[in-house]
């Protein structure tokens, strides 16, 4: 389906398209397989992994709301050793032309390194997405991405654990988000993804309580593409390494927003779950406008948004 305009190259693997699924959308790909062809795209983004099984949050998880979706679903897994088990075979066997990057998930410093080094051998890999939105309960629940020093030891611990890249995943929550990308970097990160959903909370006013079992929740969807597109432009000036850009993407003309930003790939996740045929549309809808704008390889729109600050 992708063509050689739409090739690239990020972090020494070879994508034959940018545009991937984000993680929480494609679970481990078996799940949405023959729904979504996985192989028409860039690659998948797969749902977290943490040591041990997660239950995950309360019912409901996900609700509606303007402009997108709100979820809570508590990162649930089945653990680190079931994915190596049952997952990750299933992807080498089925998945060729797509790229696979494991989502990472941990209470503990120490429990990203504990993931990466359980899977850096396993067949079907081809990077890690470190989500350090996540709290450090050993530092009373700040998000590792908000405390320099733990994201620098998170970054650290899973480069010493793999020789494959590592993508950092940050949220646009953070004061300083360019700020938190060069920590990632200078501690090994190969490439960093951005954003994760945005802090949200809907109420469900006839019962007068939280609309989602967890109370609060992310935000995704149409309402995050402009955020995600200035921390994309943000980093970009602050960091030499490649970005994924997520949040709101739902056509071509959307991802080539966030190419102009910055990044060299980007991620669906709210608009392939409202309509699977989304991936696949948005890879072609960016083959076309690249060619209706003579642009010869999609890498050449990377970073030139015309903008002086």
């Amino acid at each position: 389906m992708s063509s050689d305009i739409l090739a690239v190259d990020v972090a020494g693997i070879r994508f034959q398209n940018p545009v991937l699924l984000a993680s929480g959308t494609a679970a481990y790909g078996r799940e949405i397989h023959g729904v979504i062809d996985l192989e028409a795209l860039g690659g998948i983004m797969t749902k977290a992994v943490s040591p041990l099984p997660r239950n995950g949050a309360p019912p409901p998880r996900v609700v509606d709301t303007p402009g997108g979706m709100l979820n809570a679903i508590g990162l649930a897994n089945p653990g680190v050793a079931s994915v190596r088990a049952n997952d990750l075979p299933w992807l080498a066997a089925n998945i060729s032309r797509a790229r696979v990057i494991v989502n990472v998930v941990g209470d503990t410093v120490e429990d990203y390194a504990t993931v990466v080094s359980e899977l850096a051998t396993a067949d079907g890999i081809d990077a890690f997405e470190l989500n350090v939105s996540c709290p450090n309960t050993k530092a009373g629940g700040l998000e590792f991405g908000a405390d320099p020093r733990a994201l620098a030891e998170v970054v650290r611990g899973a480069r010493a654990a793999t020789t494959l890249p590592l993508f950092v995943k940050l949220s646009p929550a953070l004061a300083d988000i360019a700020g938190a990308a060069k920590i990632a970097v200078d501690a090994g990160a190969d490439a960093i993804t951005l954003v994760n959903t945005l802090p949200g909370l809907v109420i469900d006013v006839e019962r007068r309580r939280p609309a989602l079992g967890f109370g609060t929740g992310g935000l995704s969807g149409a309402a995050l593409l402009p955020v995600g597109v200035r921390a994309t432009w943000m980093v970009r000036r602050a960091v030499d390494v490649p970005i994924v850009g997520v949040g709101g993407i739902a056509t071509g003309t959307d991802a080539v927003q966030y190419l102009l930003a910055g990044a060299s790939l980007v991620a669906l996740g709210t608009s392939a779950l409202r309509d699977p045929r989304a991936p696949e549309r948005v890879v072609r809808e960016l083959e076309a406008w690249c060619r209706a704008h003579d642009v010869r390889a999609v890498g050449e729109l990377t970073g030139k948004l015309e903008w002086e600050s």
